[in-house]
């Protein structure tokens, strides 16, 4: 297979009718009111941690195969590239879409590293609808090695626990990384089995649910054999980086296209707020830096698409920047709708705690920096 890089990222005919098609159903079924009606209908501080979606809209994008998308045909998929859930994924971070899309392409991702039969049985049930998230904590942490609390027995079954589990209260099923005295291996826990344990964090971002699972005893499929969990996630990690770098984008062009048109509505002294330098120069920073995340994200999703060998390096300066652009369009946005711009009632507070959560998650722009500063001396040296 050629590792040349085709033009436009090859976003061709087929991904740009995906794209649209799905930038058409977000706008018929997910606007800004709708998300706020859904998620925010609580403002109290100490309420429960919810987890609210529309578990409708899910099945008519499971009938519109997005989870299908980027499933390889081995397991009944339609195999497009990874620069398809890119898309997806910038298209649903535009609207903070809830729902379990973006935790189960990063677990499709890791199932097809696996090239197991177990592995592509799941990718099967993930093209048909099947929500499933990862359990690996420190999944774009050190390359040195994937480490886990999470313990397998001599029965194969799973004993401890592993923490910021994405969606869990959305998914049916986890990806585990799990240990023995062979290494650490990839395992498969149904979320409802017995011996699991859902413990739901009190998280800002009220798009999203995240947990702490605790196995005791749980039954396990194997779907990566011990020893074979850091060449997996090593594998699969440029396409995860890539599209969480693609909901910042897109949850950064909504921040930026609202508070465009609220500055081109507010008046203050006789004018449009848009009119004054200190508005108007911060938000061409603002479009420039989505700018650049989105370029280095689709750059990186194709250079996995093609194989290159330098796509986890490409992917992690994708989400430096888009975890950089993700502060810098949220606070900006806040900031210039003014004093309703820190209100509940403003929607703009959704976007901004998406794009926190966000930027933390799977390391911030300075933990992918350091990385990069280290691969590069130690190349070098």
């Amino acid at each position: 297979m050629s590792t040349k890089q085709p033009d436009n990222f090859g976003f061709g005919e087929d991904e740009t009718m995906l794209r649209d098609s799905a930038r058409k159903f977000f706008t018929d079924n997910c606007g800004a009111d709708k998300l706020h009606a859904l998620v925010a209908g609580d403002f109290n501080p100490h309420r429960e941690s919810e987890c609210n979606w529309d578990r409708d809209l899910w099945r008519q994008v499971v009938e519109l195969g997005w989870t299908a998308a980027c499933i390889p045909e081995r397991a009944a998929g339609i195999g497009m590239p990874r620069v398809a859930a890119v898309a997806l994924a910038e298209e649903a971070g535009r609207v903070a879409f809830p729902s379990p899309l973006l935790a189960t392409f990063m677990a499709s991702f890791v199932l097809e590293a696996c090239h197991t039969a177990a592995a592509d049985q799941m990718l099967e049930a993930i093209a048909m609808g099947k929500p499933v998230t990862l359990a690996i904590a420190d999944i774009a942490g050190s390359p040195e090695e994937v480490e886990t609390d999470v313990r397998v027995g001599a029965d194969g079954c799973l004993s401890g626990s592993v923490c910021l589990v994405q969606d869990a209260r959305k998914c049916d099923a986890l990806v585990v990384s799990a240990g023995s005295e062979t290494g650490t291996g990839l395992y498969l826990v149904d979320l409802g089995a017995e011996g699991v344990e859902i413990v739901p964090d009190h998280i800002i971002d009220l798009t999203r649910d995240q947990a702490s699972i605790r196995f005791d005893g749980a039954a396990a499929i194997e779907v990566g054999a011990p020893g074979s969990a850091k060449a997996v996630v090593e594998a699969a990690l440029p396409a995860i980086l890539c599209v969480l770098s693609a909901d910042m984008v897109g949850a950064g062009e909504w921040l930026l296209q609202t508070t465009v048109e609220y500055a081109r509505t507010r008046i203050q002294f006789d004018r449009p707020i848009g009119f004054f330098q200190a508005v108007k120069h911060p938000l061409v920073n603002v479009m420039i830096e989505i700018d650049d995340a989105r370029s280095l994200t689709y750059n990186a999703a194709c250079a996995a698409d093609v194989g290159a060998d330098h796509a986890l390096r490409l992917a992690r300066m994708a989400k430096s920047r888009a975890s950089d652009m993700a502060v810098f369009s949220a606070s900006r946005a806040v900031q210039f709708h003014g004093g309703i711009g820190f209100t509940w009632e403003c929607y703009v507070h959704l976007f901004f705690k998406r794009q926190m959560h966000s930027q933390t998650l799977l390391g911030d722009g300075r933990h992918h920096r350091h990385l990069l500063a280290e691969e590069l001396i130690s190349s070098a040296a």
